[in-house]
């Protein structure tokens, strides 16, 4: 796994709030984003922030929302699907546990979760239209 993070995404309890928290609070540049959309991302510096309602992201990285899962994904792009999957079985090799096998994403991307000794969730991710 190359040592980068490409995306780190924090489930929040109000997105409307949050955008205004991020966005004009902290002045994070926000991309455009539809009204009815579930989630915002704001360009960093080398990297992206996310905000996705906390139900869907513990849905999304198969982890339980019962007060036990942090709320923050942390995310690796990579350029090809079959990268995503040496990342996964790596991750398992070196003592990480698969908790949702790469597969197609309804955002038209490839990724899967693992988690490693502290449940930590990492999501790689193949996205076709920004790899990497």
């Amino acid at each position: 796994m190359d040592p980068r993070i490409t995306l780190l995404t924090l489930g929040v309890s109000d997105l409307a709030g949050s955008i205004r928290f991020y966005r004009d609070g902290l002045g994070l540049p926000m991309q455009d984003r539809a009204d009815d959309s579930d989630v915002a991302f704001f360009s960093l510096d080398g990297a992206w922030l996310s905000l996705y309602p906390k139900d869907l992201l513990a849905e999304d990285a198969a982890a339980t929302d019962d007060g036990g899962f942090s709320g923050v994904t942390i995310a690796h792009n990579v350029s090809t699907k079959e990268a995503v999957d040496a990342v996964l079985d790596e991750a398992a090799a070196s003592g990480g546990r698969i908790v949702k096998p790469a597969q197609e994403t309804f955002w038209g991307g490839y990724s899967g979760y693992f988690a490693d000794p502290d449940d930590h969730r990492w999501e790689v991710a193949y996205p076709p239209l920004s790899a990497e």
